[in-house]
């Protein structure tokens, strides 16, 4: 059967359409699906939960029976093949904090809207130093730009937080200041016992987690505007938001990579930059041709400077030959990166690099999760 826009739209993320013949569609939502046939047109239809649909299915050999995860709705909802069974911990986590995350930014501009008052240094000494170490565990450019420095940063993501806790090293103090999730933990315990944490915003719609939405390079926001006569509290209740939502992002991400059968991450890392902060996103990615015998490296970042607009970029490694390939949204920074191009060359070529390809383009690509077999994919 074809399915109306209005069947589909009032399937949301954070909602699920009512009545007993839908099944609760929503962000993770894992439901059984299983083959009846093929109409005229050549879609495959399928009965996913109680619903009977149109599928145009990509690639796949389906079984007799399988499961699917719901990872976006709308006029062409899009299903993932779940080749094990899933796990109803995973899918209940995943369900909670997918509605409650949020960007970097919000965060980031509200610590640096703090950072102005005055009154913040009447705050009780604990909470001034939570918030001392929160600062202290973003990265400069200077680190990042490094190899080593960019390898700290992303260790010291929020990625890898409880599995350094679990080391023989584990150290839960130094890694409350050095790692972003630790520096986020110590804080939010700090604002819950100050006051409740305020309610999640209502959206109408959920983004799915990172790995599904591919790279996408991050602006700063402004600085929250209040009156000079408004108090530090109600930049705390703000903050206390913030800090929640960047910790379910954190959280989304790592049950994502989790769940992945793809040697695929992309981490966040909130940087200090030049008069604001600033989000760098990387996306790595571990490549094996089973065909070829060969394998190697996808690194991609998305970064979105004041000076130079949206950029990404995208190097694919397979030793000792590399691929650069890069996009800016402005035609004025694509020629500056263009001048970079030749010190770039010589530099590579110094330590034994094959540089098979180095471009630049304006525009950015199209945003493509690229980890999930889409299954559903229907029109009205």
């Amino acid at each position: 059967m074809n399915i109306q826009p209005i069947s589909l739209a009032a399937l949301t993320w954070a909602g699920a359409a009512s009545g007993t013949t839908a099944q609760s569609w929503r962000i993770g939502t894992v439901l059984s699906a299983r083959p009846l046939g093929v109409n005229p047109l050549g879609l495959l239809i399928l009965q996913i939960g109680a619903l009977t649909v149109e599928a145009d299915v990509a690639h796949a050999q389906l079984p007799a029976q399988f499961q699917v995860r719901v990872l976006s709705l709308g006029a062409q909802p899009q299903l993932e093949i779940l080749s094990h069974p899933a796990d109803p911990t995973f899918q209940r986590v995943l369900r909670e904090r997918l509605p409650q995350q949020n960007g970097y930014a919000p965060l980031l501009a509200t610590l640096g809207a703090l950072a102005q008052r005055p009154a913040l240094r009447q705050l009780p000494p604990e909470l001034r130093t939570a918030l001392a170490l929160l600062e202290q565990s973003l990265r400069t450019p200077a680190e990042i730009t490094r190899g080593e420095g960019l390898r700290e940063a992303i260790s010291r993501s929020g990625m890898f937080f409880e599995s350094k806790l679990l080391s023989p090293q584990g150290n839960t103090q130094a890694l409350a200041g050095d790692d972003w999730k630790g520096a986020l933990l110590r804080l939010a315990g700090l604002l819950d016992r100050r006051a409740a944490a305020p309610p999640p915003p209502t959206r109408s719609d959920t983004e799915p987690p990172l790995l599904q939405r591919g790279l996408q390079a991050q602006a700063r926001l402004p600085l929250p505007l209040l009156a000079a006569e408004d108090g530090v509290d109600l930049l705390l209740d703000r903050l206390h938001g913030d800090v929640k939502a960047a910790l379910a992002r954190v959280e989304v991400a790592q049950l994502e990579a989790s769940a992945s059968q793809l040697s695929a991450w992309i981490i966040e890392i909130p940087l200090q930059g030049d008069g604001g902060r600033d989000v760098l996103q990387v996306q790595l990615e571990y490549i094996s041709d089973a065909a070829e015998g060969g394998h190697g490296w996808t690194l991609g970042f998305a970064l979105d400077l004041p000076a130079l607009g949206p950029v990404q970029g995208e190097l694919q490694l397979r030793e000792p030959r590399l691929s650069v390939r890069l996009w800016a949204e402005r035609a004025d920074t694509v020629h500056r990166l263009e001048r970079q191009f030749t010190p770039l060359r010589q530099r590579l070529a110094a330590c034994g690099v094959l540089l098979d390809q180095l471009s630049c383009q304006v525009g950015l690509p199209q945003s493509a999760g690229r980890h999930s077999a889409v299954l559903l994919q229907a029109t009205a």
